[in-house]
């Protein structure tokens, strides 16, 4: 009977490691859902939906996009980090959520390894802009101008904390400058602001300052990625400006719940770098000055570690915090 019973005991052990192998092997077998943590309209709720088309189409299955904004982005991340790992619950995630927000919040609800980072999507440079009517010209005029007037000027930024605002403190400490920084809540007020002369300069993501540059509403001084930005061809980047390795882009990523098994991360990594490679997607990220990547899960994992210690490091240098 003791024989029969350990029997019994490790054919039930061996059906119950097998699930989540063959749970595994058929997946997916129902729809997906692609939380973006921050309200429709956005740059990462546009990314978030071209994404989730183009997945859809190589998984055979519909790919639900659901906006969970709020406490900049923390409480979608959070609802994913929670999630059960069976590749059903996936994040776009970025720079705010998965980089900055750790230095920002003092409690934060979740931890970088509460996820499995699948690829990073795109990435795209903070702009430095001013008003056309600024006495700086070109960017070396624009620090000169800094350095010879400490604490004249201003700089606007979508908030405290962004990775505009960041930026900003990162050039004002590799140049030796000071700004005094004007904080507004969302970039389109900080774009109308800088338009109009009532702050000096802004650092802003280069798709929301772009149709400004092109109409002439905007001057864009420099752009703080390490290569030229393909949608600012003449406009030179920060690093080769005197400041090399200088960078400060925003991103998106996919990832999934930690725990998620390996053999749907690399499902889910095979349809990503597909759906990156489309043509049709890629022309429309890159108008914009995106720049697409679609990556593997261990390049991606140690780009976000690298972010992380890269933004926290500006943010606690700088003071800002969100409680």
């Amino acid at each position: 009977m003791a024989a029969l019973a350990l029997t019994v005991a490790v054919a039930g052990l061996g059906a119950t490691l097998l699930a989540p192998a063959a749970q595994a092997a058929d997946w997916p077998d129902k729809p997906l859902r692609l939380i973006v943590p921050f309200p429709p309209g956005g740059s990462t709720d546009a990314v978030g939906r071209l994404v989730a088309a183009e997945l859809a189409k190589d998984l055979k299955q519909t790919v639900i996009v659901e906006n969970k904004g709020g406490a900049n982005g923390n409480i979608g991340s959070d609802y994913v980090a929670k999630a059960e790992p069976d590749g059903y619950t996936l994040l776009l995630s970025g720079v705010g959520s998965n980089a900055i927000n750790y230095a920002l919040y003092q409690s934060m609800p979740y931890k970088n390894s509460d996820f499995a980072h699948i690829s990073l999507l795109a990435t795209g440079p903070n702009v430095l802009v001013a008003n056309p009517e600024f006495p700086a010209k070109t960017f070396k005029e624009f620090i000169a101008l800094a350095k010879a007037n400490p604490g004249k000027y201003t700089h606007a930024s979508s908030g405290s904390g962004s990775s505009g605002h960041l930026a900003m403190e990162m050039l004002k400490r590799a140049a030796g400058i000071d700004l005094v920084h004007i904080p507004y809540k969302g970039g389109a007020a900080a774009i109308t602001d800088t338009i109009g002369g009532r702050v000096s300069v802004l650092f802003l993501n280069q798709d929301n300052v772009l149709p400004q540059v092109q109409a002439g509403k905007l001057r864009a001084l420099a752009v703080a990625s390490e290569k030229r930005n393909p949608a600012y061809p003449d406009t030179p980047t920060i690093a080769e400006s005197g400041y090399p390795g200088f960078a400060a882009e925003s991103w998106f990523g996919l990832s999934a719940p930690a725990r998620t098994p390996p053999q749907v991360i690399e499902r889910l990594h095979q349809a990503t770098v597909k759906a990156m490679a489309n043509p049709e997607l890629r022309q429309k990220l890159e108008k914009v000055g995106f720049v697409v990547v679609g990556d593997s899960p261990r390049e991606f994992s140690a780009f976000v570690a690298a972010e992380i210690q890269k933004w926290g490091k500006a943010a606690k240098e700088s003071g800002a915090h969100m409680d």
